[in-house]
């Protein structure tokens, strides 16, 4: 069996994943043609019956090898055969091993009968087991039957795919043997069964291919901690200006801010400066080609690294957007806020104010509401055309367009919304607390250095020389041909 812990006793792999009603249901599966290939299974487990369940209904015979096939039975597609291993072995040209790494010993009494068939390994070790063994699992199944052709499969599609059957997302199944005319088998098969097969070479890539289920979003590690690092850094600063420095010059009990009003300041601050950290690297692999005069040199890793992993950090960045949108609607429903309300209502009576209107104060606030929707929509757009749906329906150019001009408005729309937020409080003195500046005023240096950047790459004498690099110019970039020394070999080179 495949797909689950290690530690799972014989008696747990006994407990049905797909009901019987569901199965019998499917009049599709209650019937196979005689003539229809015949396909083996060892193994009963949940991963097993997943199995028996898409082949049957994708028009293949299936015979299902268990060591107590009464007791199994009653778990598989009526369709399927459950016999002994033994027999289940005898006639298919290809079976599946869903067994654990642990239990391969156990079919050696099989090899006899295995001699010459196609062995598909689907198991998939745990992250404990990757590390300890060098060799994969298939590797040590082949070392185990040499006689058979072992092949390495469907390792990376959970049972529940194989139930529901594949989506866009989980399509792709990657297959490794030393034979191609197995490779090519277990191919034709997955293509039958609805799933997209891709050759990953011999079964030495087992281990890597064994390795993929363990991976959780690893594209995601740097930039989430990159997030995670910025969000708690400004969260801290904010928290020593609103609320510490309240609290110690003031003597005011500010801590309630910050479930709320502390996270709703920081999270746009976050979500500024990973958008101009989207765009900042493409300035400086254009500075470095200017610099270097030429395109055919590689940038170093850490900004290769960090151009790969744009998508995700502008991702990032429209998520922190969205939930200060979301907080920000949330702030007037606090109790704070009513109370900030009428305290302001009176000393407005108590000041004998009738009316109290700064007409500074509303412009500012019109405005600044109305480009931050702004910014959230145009993040909103390059945010769906990232997902492979979307993208796989443009065109270079069209993709292009969004991501890097829509993307360039949203950084200039973003920056604006800053702006008209901190106004003229940068140049108040009481702005400053504890002698520190406005947090805005923090994150606007990344912004306007990569927009001041951008700016300058569009002058003609600039955007000119890029462009020729870009295209293949190089400066001091002669190429120069030596003729061989050989007479009679330069009379046989081609010289263009």
């Amino acid at each position: 069996q495949a797909h689950g812990p290690a530690t799972k006793m014989p008696e747990e792999m006994d407990k049905p994943l797909i009901s019987l009603h569901l199965v019998d249901s499917d009049s599709s599966l209650a019937k196979v043609p005689d003539e229809a290939p015949k396909v083996g299974i060892l193994g009963s487990g949940d991963f097993a019956r997943s199995l028996a369940t898409r082949l049957v209904g994708s028009g293949f015979k299936v015979v299902v090898g268990s060591r107590n096939p009464k007791r199994t039975a009653g778990l598989f597609p009526s369709a399927a055969q459950v016999t002994f291993q033994e027999e289940a072995v005898s006639s298919p040209e290809v079976i599946f091993v869903a067994v654990f790494r642990e239990h391969y010993s156990s079919l050696c009494s099989l090899s006899d009968q295995l001699a010459g068939k196609i062995l598909v390994d689907v198991s998939n070790p745990t992250e404990q087991e990757h590390l300890q063994h060098r060799e994969s699992n298939a590797e040590y199944l082949a070392s185990l039957f040499p006689t058979c052709t072992v092949v390495k499969a469907f390792n990376v599609i959970s049972a529940w795919t194989l139930q529901a059957g594949p989506r866009d997302g989980n399509r792709q199944v990657p297959i490794c043997g030393d034979q191609p005319e197995a490779r090519r088998a277990v191919s034709e098969m997955a293509l039958a069964m609805g799933f997209m097969p891709v050759d990953m070479g011999s079964l030495a890539s087992a281990r890597e291919v064994e390795a993929m289920p363990l991976r959780l979003l690893p594209a995601w590690k740097v930039p989430t901690l990159l997030a995670l690092g910025l969000f708690v850094c400004f969260y801290a600063y904010n928290f020593v200006r609103d609320v510490l420095q309240p609290y110690v010059q003031e003597s005011q009990n500010k801590f309630f801010k910050l479930p709320v009003s502390v996270v709703n300041t920081t999270l746009p601050c976050v979500a500024y400066v990973l958008l101009s950290l989207v765009y900042l690297p493409g300035v400086l692999a254009a500075a470095l080609q200017l610099r270097r005069g030429t395109k055919y040199q590689r940038f170093p890793d850490w900004l290769d690294h960090w151009l790969q992993h744009r998508k995700q950090i502008g991702l990032l960045s429209f998520f922190c957007a969205a939930l200060h949108a979301l907080y920000s609607f949330c702030l007037p429903l606090r109790r704070a806020h009513r109370y900030d309300l009428v305290n302001l209502a009176v000393k407005q009576v108590l000041a004998n104010k009738s009316h109290l209107w700064v007409e500074e104060e509303v412009w500012r606030m019109e405005i600044y509401l109305s480009l931050g929707v702004l910014a959230l929509g145009t993040l909103s757009l390059l945010a769906v055309t990232s997902l492979p749906s979307i993208a796989n329906s443009l065109n270079w150019r069209e993709f292009s367009f969004v991501q890097s001009s829509l993307g360039f408005v949203a950084l200039v729309l973003s920056t604006l919304h800053t702006l008209t937020y901190g106004w003229t409080r940068a140049f108040e003195e009481s702005r400053y607390k504890f002698y520190l500046p406005p947090t805005f005023t923090l994150t606007l240096l990344v912004p306007c250095v990569v927009i001041l950047a951008k700016a300058l790459f569009l002058l003609p004498c600039i955007s000119r020389r890029l462009a020729r690099i870009r295209r293949g110019w190089e400066r001091d970039g002669t190429i120069k041909f030596t003729l061989p020394t050989d007479h009679a070999l330069a009379e046989k080179t081609s010289h263009v």
